[in-house]
């Protein structure tokens, strides 16, 4: 097999399962409310740990990518990342349970970092483009794991058996291909963060990672409960996995659609589609809409996020790590700080209209992308 369809096929790999991890997750976030008795305040106070706990992260990754190949940071936070997610499973205590919550968020950001970085490098050597299909991967995990959850939801598997499970088989693949991973990707410049007067391409860039990831870390922290809680079904994981299939799907196909139509409708018609998706759920809050509606909103999430690291490649005062780290960082704060900020709004209002967060956030994007492209000339992975 030729080098770097090796190092694809391994890269990919990791995509997977790291999404496979995130939406276990996610999916038992329901039964983790239910165990320790939390209302949507409390819950959303917990949740609160995993945006601090990734900040913390930011210097720390920062470093690691700029002073060592990216792969050997990723092999060591995702064996942390793995003990994380069986200890959340076996915490018997709110302290244990926010540890384990705060050390899987912080791991996570480092390994986001490596991987976004090895794609953005790997791209390099292809003609056609790629990295959606990486995405696309993260999302087809995210949907392998929310199905395994709904079959161990069915059987009543207790979630310390679920966790510890997928935690020692996600390990065994990526020690398996560790080897394969690209490597000798470390950047010779821009590997330093700039202070000072902020970088309005990679401030702009950063804005609409961070809208599009508050919708889409609310989807999969919420979707759950609301299905739940809202429509009212016993299997409450079916609003995520349709989510997830439709993200998937989505991804697999953002390159080609890039190329047909271009990044600067696909931002106008990505938000749309998911403004759309979240008022279905909102205003007709029965089992069919509300589906067709997590359809829609996972439609509309897909394509910004890897549209957004690809420009981020294209910066000329930064490397590709260092501008991935600084755009993950908004990306991850959004990701993280949204399902909160839902968890408090329903607490105030209800969790149904507490949803319109992700509608305004999700309208936000046409704005900020109409003045990124108007300030800045047409970069080239915009036109291929």
């Amino acid at each position: 097999m030729e080098e770097k369809i090796r190092q694809r096929v391994a890269l990919g790999t990791y995509f997977f399962i790291i999404g496979f991890c995130f939406s276990t997750w996610a999916s038992r976030i329901p039964t983790l409310k239910v165990y320790f008795d939390l209302n949507e305040a409390e819950l959303g106070s917990l949740l609160l740990a995993m945006p601090i706990s990734s900040m913390l992260g930011l210097p720390i990754s920062g470093w690691l990518i700029s002073r060592y190949n990216s792969r050997s940071p990723l092999l060591v936070a995702f064996f942390l990342f793995a003990v994380a997610l069986s200890c959340i499973g076996f915490a018997d205590n709110i302290v244990g349970l926010v540890i384990s919550i705060s050390l899987f968020s912080f791991c996570m950001r480092i390994i986001n970092i490596s991987i976004n970085t090895q794609a953005v490098t790997l791209q390099k050597s292809f003609d056609k483009k790629i990295i959606g299909s990486f995405h696309g991967l993260w999302s087809s995990g995210g949907l392998a794991g929310v199905g395994l959850s709904t079959l161990m939801i069915g059987l009543e598997i207790p979630i310390y058996y679920h966790l510890l499970s997928v935690a020692i088989f996600v390990l065994a693949i990526a020690l398996f291909m560790y080897r394969s991973l690209l490597n000798n990707d470390r950047a010779k410049e821009g590997n330093k963060l700039v202070l000072g007067k902020p970088d309005k391409f990679i401030g702009a860039l950063g804005l609409m990672v961070f809208f599009a990831a508050l919708c889409e870390g609310g989807m999969f922290d919420w979707s759950g409960v609301y299905f739940k809680e809202v429509v009212g079904e016993d299997v409450f994981t079916w609003g995520y996995l349709l989510f997830m299939i439709f993200m998937a799907l989505s991804r697999f196909f953002s390159d080609a659609v890039i190329d047909y139509i271009g990044m600067r409708r696909l931002y106008i018609y990505s938000p749309c589609i998911t403004a759309f998706g979240i008022i279905l759920m909102v205003f007709l809050p029965y089992f069919w809409p509300a589906l067709i509606g997590c359809c829609l909103v996972g439609i509309g999430v897909a394509a910004i996020i890897p549209m957004t690291f690809s420009l981020a490649g294209t910066s000329k005062k930064y490397s590709p790590g260092m501008a991935i780290s600084i755009i993950a960082t908004y990306g991850i704060i959004g990701m993280l700080l949204g399902p909160p900020l839902v968890g408090y709004l329903a607490q105030l209002i209800n969790l149904r209209w507490s949803f319109l967060l992700f509608f305004l956030a999700s309208l936000m994007l046409i704005p900020i992308s109409r003045i990124f492209f108007k300030r800045n000339a047409e970069p080239e992975a915009v036109r291929k």
